[in-house]
């Protein structure tokens, strides 16, 4: 099946998954076009089944914004024609899923007739979409999709509250490479035979204001004046030098280092022993799948998909985003007890499992062919 695929081209965790599915697809004999802006960071050399097209948007002195819709509806268009595209697999409803479908509406007058598969991520549906100026845009795009999935249980949810949608909505997990982890494990081992006096703490994200770094910082602050630990703030994003600033005011900078963004986060968190993700809307929780996945204990809060992945006094605690003191009494707890924090890890670890990619991939493909049933 040749399927195109189109995605934010960044860190945030729809682009990396949509990256991470389509470079899976290949391998499953698919021939897979990402369509974005800018090539995907997670993206791997392209070869004969593996394409990047550029979306390029010319600088026009009538528009004030740059009408990037526009720009990518026309290019969906070309490249359906020119590859001969059975599916449009789209990530994020605005502005994807409304260019896929203006293209879909031109290709038609051509008697070209492309499914849309339309996967909802989050911040698409609770914070952009929801906005009065996108919300009438968000639903009319979802519903002119002819699938759409989305990534949680908890999304789902808020998907049907706040939109009128007449769609059905399957869900269909993001997703881990396991074996990637295990493999990473074993290289820590070798690398690290001596493991570090200090406990590692650690938080992955895009740094922006939902994310609440601020609470990061707090909780790790608490928690190192009883243990002797560290953290690993890793990650790029608008709130970085204010957390930077923070932690020399309190006297903390020396035990926090700041890594940056890396397509290996597996390498930074395998070492870690507690992972802090306190964000306020989280409508699936990558980052904490993937510190699970490295046999991480993980403490975050209980906004949406969050629970659904971190299964509270099993894997971790969840608790209220804001509830300081919650968050750092139960980091003490596991940490001052070696037997508790043990079996947490073995416990996330075995949890990532039913988030293996080769269980989710398969699940992508039986929407692409429904997909194409429908439209036939």
């Amino acid at each position: 099946m040749k399927i195109a695929i189109v995605c934010y081209p960044t860190f945030g965790g729809s682009g990396v998954m949509a990256t991470e599915l389509g470079m899976s697809l290949v391998d499953h004999g698919h021939e897979v076009h990402f369509i974005a802006y800018k090539k995907p960071v997670r993206l791997s050399d392209v070869n004969e089944n593996l394409y990047f097209h550029k979306v390029n948007v010319p600088d026009y002195p009538l528009f004030s914004f740059v009408p990037y819709e526009l720009a990518l509806s026309t290019k969906l268009v070309g490249v359906v024609k020119q590859y001969s595209i059975d599916v449009l697999h789209v990530h994020y409803a605005i502005p994807h899923a409304y260019a896929a479908y203006m293209a879909k509406k031109m290709l038609k007058e051509q008697s070209i007739n492309i499914p849309i598969v339309t996967t909802l991520h989050g911040t698409d549906i609770t914070l952009v979409g929801n906005h009065p100026s996108y919300k009438t845009a968000v639903t009319f795009s979802i519903n002119k999709s002819d699938i759409v999935t989305c990534v949680s249980k908890s999304l789902k949810e808020d998907t049907l509250n706040q939109f009128e949608i007449k769609k059905e909505i399957k869900v269909i997990p993001n997703f881990i490479d396991i074996n990637k982890y295990i493999i990473q494990q074993d290289l820590c081992v070798v690398e690290n035979p001596i493991p570090s006096e200090k406990f590692i703490v650690s938080h992955v994200s895009n740094f922006r204001p939902v994310k609440n770094i601020f609470n990061v910082i707090k909780v790790f602050y608490n928690i190192q004046k009883e243990i002797d630990c560290k953290l690993l703030m890793i990650g790029e994003g608008p709130e970085k030098i204010k957390a930077e600033k923070m932690c020399n005011d309190l006297g903390i900078s020396h035990l926090v280092e700041f890594l940056g963004n890396t397509n290996q986060v597996e390498k930074n968190l395998c070492h870690s022993d507690l992972f802090l993700l306190p964000s306020s809307t989280e409508s699936f929780g990558l980052a904490a799948l993937e510190a699970m996945a490295s046999k991480v204990a993980v403490i975050s809060s209980n906004a949406g998909g969050l629970p659904e992945i971190n299964i509270d006094g099993k894997t971790g605690y969840v608790c209220d985003f804001n509830d300081i003191n919650s968050m750092t009494n139960k980091g003490i707890s596991i940490l001052n007890d070696k037997k508790t924090l043990e079996l947490f890890k073995e416990n996330a670890f075995n949890k990532a499992r039913d988030y293996d990619i080769n269980k989710i991939v398969p699940l992508y493909e039986k929407t692409y062919s429904e997909a194409v049933k429908i439209t036939k």
